[in-house]
């Protein structure tokens, strides 16, 4: 039970690494602010926000958890299910990537 716990922890973890590592490179290589979307001005730059808000997503999402509201406090609520959703997506991305690996090196 113990090692099932520890795997999924590791899947997660390269999933939010993979995410944050994403997030700041796309920030760094178009100079704007990445955020989930879908929308582009031609159907492969849709298709790379499409790609990038998939694999970048967990991270996008525990900065929007963190958001401040009006008056400079968080939302506890917020925080959590950001947080919820962020390490669930992580899981998924976390799947794809070292599936993708296994397959190619395995």
């Amino acid at each position: 039970m113990l090692r099932e716990l520890v795997l999924a922890g590791f899947i997660m973890s390269v999933g939010i690494c993979i995410a944050g590592m994403g997030t700041y490179l796309y920030q760094l290589l178009t100079r704007e602010q990445a955020m989930l979307r879908y929308d582009g001005k031609t159907v492969l730059q849709m298709v790379g926000n499409v790609a990038m808000s998939f694999f970048c997503g967990p991270y996008i999402m525990l900065q929007m958890g963190w958001q401040q509201e009006r008056g400079g406090t968080l939302s506890l609520s917020m925080a959590l299910v950001s947080a919820f959703v962020a390490f669930g997506w992580a899981f998924i991305t976390g799947l794809v990537v070292l599936g993708g690996y296994f397959t190619v090196f395995g």
